[in-house]
């Protein structure tokens, strides 16, 4: 299984050096693929048997491109992992489909493993399961659903920190669609926690977890690695 953590905005340079020391133990001992993603500013080289990779970077090697990190900066720390499409970029920093899709390819064409994010709102989650499904595809256009290192992460929105998690039901007819589309690794995402991480990661086609919040403590993150150790036994 695929175990990652999204720190966000979250743990400066030094803490996130300690976090993956901790966190370290517990991976070597793990059969679990485990990624982190930490804050852009504290992006580094780590000694770790854990896979670091990148919350955002514009799909250039260098540039006039203000407050944003390109190719050298990823190069300089062996970085070869990337989040795109995470929610918060589309939905928070209005990232364009067109513009994901052009980030998507700059990174696939240098090889990069890509956690790739769908998800929607309460508002298109209410509707019909038919206009649901709509616009998640929609989340798709311009993606290469066969690209050999992608991983795929679907995070309702309205789930995303809030405590909020759709029934096991709800996640196994989801992650059942959302497979119809590509046969990539399939993380589920949004308020996994300690205490729900097993449920979810005993539904059919969910190859994994994307955690936020919950992952900021390396004692929670290490349980979590731990929960899906314990399935595979």
């Amino acid at each position: 299984m695929i175990i990652a953590a999204n720190l966000k905005t979250n743990l400066t340079r030094s803490a996130t050096h300690r976090y993956i020391q901790e966190i370290n133990s517990c991976v070597q001992k793990s059969s679990q693929e485990v990624i982190v993603f930490p804050a852009i500013s504290s992006l580094d080289s780590f000694s770790a048997a854990v896979t670091v990779g990148t919350q955002n970077a514009y799909p250039v090697q260098s540039g006039a491109f203000t407050g944003e990190i390109g190719l050298q900066h990823l190069e300089e720390f062996g970085i070869k992992t990337i989040l795109i499409g995470h929610s918060e970029r589309r939905h928070i920093l209005g990232e364009s489909q067109e513009f994901i899709a052009r980030k998507f390819h700059y990174f696939k064409k240098q090889g990069f493993k890509i956690i790739y994010c769908v998800g929607e709102p309460l508002a298109v989650r209410e509707s019909s399961k038919e206009e649901m499904l709509t616009y998640l595809y929609k989340q798709y256009e311009g993606i290469d659903t066969s690209y050999e290192n992608l991983i795929i992460a679907y995070e309702p929105v309205w789930a995303i920190g809030t405590g909020k998690i759709p029934t096991l039901e709800n996640i196994k007819d989801i992650h059942a669609e959302l497979k119809k589309k590509s046969s990539a690794p399939l993380l589920y995402g949004g308020s996994v926690k300690v205490n729900n991480v097993k449920d979810i990661l005993e539904v059919k086609n969910v190859d994994g977890v994307l955690v936020g919040s919950a992952a900021l403590y390396a004692e929670h993150f290490c349980s979590m690695i731990q929960a899906a150790d314990e399935l595979e036994k």
